[in-house]
């Protein structure tokens, strides 16, 4: 997957985000927005990962093409 596809991909994550957080804030929510917004926060984390991943990369001189999407757990354990 490319740069150009991973930001694509990040910034519909981001706008269903955002939907899904004003249903929530509105009081409007439903538990499967609730588990989808759950879902959407963990696809953007492994979003960007992949796209550190790919740029990490690039800047060792390596093809990133070898950049792997991560799984969830690994991910999310991540400490900022």
């Amino acid at each position: 997957m490319s740069d150009e596809r991973i930001h694509e991909s990040i910034e519909q994550l981001v706008a269903e985000e955002h939907e899904l957080w004003e249903r929530e804030s509105s009081g409007n929510a439903t538990e499967d927005d609730r588990r989808r917004l759950d879902a959407v926060q963990v696809s953007l984390d492994q979003c960007w990962d992949l796209l550190r991943q790919r740029r990490a990369r690039r800047s060792a001189g390596l093809d990133p093409e070898g950049a792997e999407e991560r799984p969830p757990g690994v991910v999310e354990g991540y400490q900022q």
